[in-house]
């Protein structure tokens, strides 16, 4: 009887090993959204909960005026890799829990450092941010729980959080041009010597008008590690920039000669742009002046 007893138990553990390693329908299933916004990334990670015939923001339903962990199981995460302004305030780069408390004709969209929180244990001491939202009412009633991204600029975002008839926003702002600023001297801090990476970096100050010595020096090096027609136009492109059109203007036909024997299969997109410049280059450069009289003739 004992060996029974123990054959039973040692098979509905196993079956319960086995249900607890069999991946299952959630209610609320999780989701994962990743979005650029400039050179910031952007991840949230969070639980859908569906209405199923509930209204939510009511007595018994996500109410009105209270902490809320504004998606379902674990707390929604949401993590940027560069600092950012949130309606106007400073969020620092990092990850942070998203709680809310809804309210009719307001939100507070918050941003807790405790990735564990919940509405029971939730502390407002250990907010990062907190900020305003206004509601608007939408005109399609969404089913399931819904966080995105939409108005993408290459610095600016608004940030959605959309249920049932209801729909607020976040306006989010990047400091784009000093973050990619940053990653360029960075880059070239790290790897000095890399012919690419020093071409890639003087290409953004010039197509940003930024530091122009700066640019000149770092695709000198990117030149005298590896020629080709790309950093030679770069170079022209950054001389012409500096008003030295006389120096630019055999680079960008140096550029164009190799960029047709190379077999390059980039080179055609250049082509244009290249034989473009050459020609206002031309139009700028001042004509040679012309000899007088011949080497070596005597005056009569």
């Amino acid at each position: 009887m004992r060996k029974i007893s123990l054959s039973v138990a040692t098979i509905c553990l196993a079956a319960q090993l086995a249900t607890a390693q069999i991946k299952l329908p959630s209610p609320s299933p999780g989701a994962t959204i990743m979005q650029s916004v400039g050179v910031t990334d952007f991840t949230v990670k969070y639980s859908r909960p569906s209405l199923k015939g509930r209204t939510p923001f009511t007595a018994d339903f996500v109410p009105y005026g209270k902490v809320w962990r504004t998606g379902a199981n674990q707390a929604t995460a949401f993590t940027t890799s560069t600092d950012l302004m949130v309606n106007g305030q400073m969020l620092p780069a990092g990850t942070y829990a998203i709680m809310s408390i809804p309210a009719q004709n307001d939100w507070t969209l918050i941003f807790n450092k405790n990735m564990a929180v919940t509405e029971q244990n939730y502390k407002q001491e250990e907010d990062a941010l907190r900020v305003k939202l206004t509601p608007s009412a939408s005109s399609e009633k969404i089913e399931t729980f819904t966080i995105n991204f939409s108005d993408l600029t290459d610095s600016t975002a608004k940030l959605n959080f959309m249920w049932a008839n209801v729909k607020a926003s976040a306006d989010i702002a990047m400091n784009t041009s000093a973050n990619a600023a940053a990653n360029v001297d960075k880059a070239v801090a790290e790897k000095p010597d890399d012919a690419a990476v020093l071409q890639a970096a003087a290409n953004y100050n010039l197509s940003k008008g930024r530091n122009l010595d700066q640019a000149l020096n770092w695709i000198d090096k990117s030149i005298s590690q590896k020629e080709n027609f790309r950093n030679l136009f770069i170079k022209s492109q950054i001389l012409g920039q500096m008003g030295k059109y006389a120096e630019a203007l055999p680079l960008a036909q140096k550029a164009l000669s190799l960029g047709q024997s190379a077999n390059d299969p980039i080179f055609p997109f250049f082509k244009d742009g290249i034989e473009k410049t050459i020609s206002e280059y031309t139009a700028k450069v001042p004509a040679m002046p012309a000899l007088k009289g011949k080497k070596g003739k005597k005056n009569a």
